[in-house]
């Protein structure tokens, strides 16, 4: 397994790590809890080390899995990635997000409780809780490195100046953001923003959430799967970006991989300071995405791969209207 390291103070981590969300139901429909946990087993034994997962995924239930998951591993072995703060209320809606320093220890004390460890590799506001200054969330979290709690800072969709001034308190091992062909945001000002200061990216929703996977298909979404209120999955939105994906599997295929090979290739050939993160819930995508890494994309590929796809040609925010006011950066 190739290693990257996550900025200049982050740990060393898998080239590909392995995001536990859609390991909860409530995400893309009913989740498999063995097949679930024979996943996580999986990515381990393929010497993958970096495992995302949040507080508020399936209400605590994600937490409980990894648990389970990894019950008998060395502590060592693996690298925790924990989001915390996002309110949910019991329907599953959110609520906001709750950076107080005061929430920043519950929240934590419940996630090592769940989770069974003694302490988070990376703990990270799962969103900015705009009535607190990001210093105090971030103070609350290096007290918590002080007292052997926590190992390194990390933020989530976070802007330019939110990186700068949380960097300011406690340096900051990466940041997780989506990114991916169809959501390059991030390219403008915030990759060069942690850059300049010597800090990772962790990119989620490599594939859009299966959206440029190669296997979606327009009447896909089931009950219970969230992506049936995302505007890039709705009415013409699905059929103009699923014939954005038609394109790039005609690239894939000449390079002899799949999609989903070819689209998280691409996310991580665009600097050795990012980290692509697999929304595998099942042993198979996770097979599918594994190879990636061997992947070499030459200057050739990666022009073809931008002319299937053009920066800003998919169609549809990445989240509801909503939900978009909460992210530091657009599509």
């Amino acid at each position: 397994m190739q290693t990257r390291t996550l900025g200049n103070t982050g740990p060393t981590v898998s080239a590909l790590g392995l995001g536990a969300m859609g390991m909860s139901n409530g995400a893309y429909g009913a989740a498999d809890r063995a097949e679930s946990i024979a996943t996580v087993h999986a990515a381990l034994d393929a010497g993958v080390t970096l495992i995302d997962t949040s507080d508020h995924y399936g209400a605590g239930h994600n937490e409980m899995l990894l648990a389970e998951a990894l019950r008998g591993r060395d502590r060592d072995s693996y690298v925790l990635s924990v989001k915390f703060g996002a309110l949910v209320g019991p329907g599953g809606g959110f609520n906001g997000q709750d950076g107080r320093p005061v929430a920043v220890k519950n929240l934590l004390a419940h996630s090592l409780t769940r989770l069974g460890v003694d302490h988070i590799d990376i703990y990270r506001p799962a969103r900015l809780d705009p009535a607190v200054p990001i210093e105090e969330t971030v103070g609350a979290i290096k007290e918590m490195i002080d007292a052997g709690y926590v190992r390194h800072v990390g933020l989530s969709e976070v802007g330019a100046d939110t990186i700068r001034r949380a960097h300011a308190v406690h340096p900051i091992a990466d940041l997780q953001i989506e990114y991916s062909l169809v959501s390059r945001a991030v390219e403008a000002q915030v990759l060069p923003t942690l850059r300049d200061l010597g800090i990772g990216l962790t990119a989620y929703g490599v594939l859009s959430r299966g959206l440029i996977s190669g296997h979606w298909n327009a009447t896909e979404p089931r009950p219970g799967d969230h992506r049936t209120h995302l505007p890039r999955f709705s009415g013409e939105n699905v059929r103009h970006n699923l014939a954005l994906v038609e394109g790039l599997r005609q690239v894939a295929e000449a390079k002899g991989c799949t999609v989903a090979q070819l689209a998280i290739a691409w996310v991580a050939a665009q600097g050795a300071d990012i980290v692509p993160l697999a929304g595998a819930r099942t042993r198979s995508r996770l097979a599918e995405a594994l190879p990636a890494l061997d992947l070499t994309l030459t200057p050739e590929d990666l022009a073809e791969i931008e002319r299937a796809v053009p920066k800003g040609a998919a169609r549809g925010d990445r989240y509801p209207a909503a939900l978009m006011s909460g992210v530091g950066v657009g599509n």
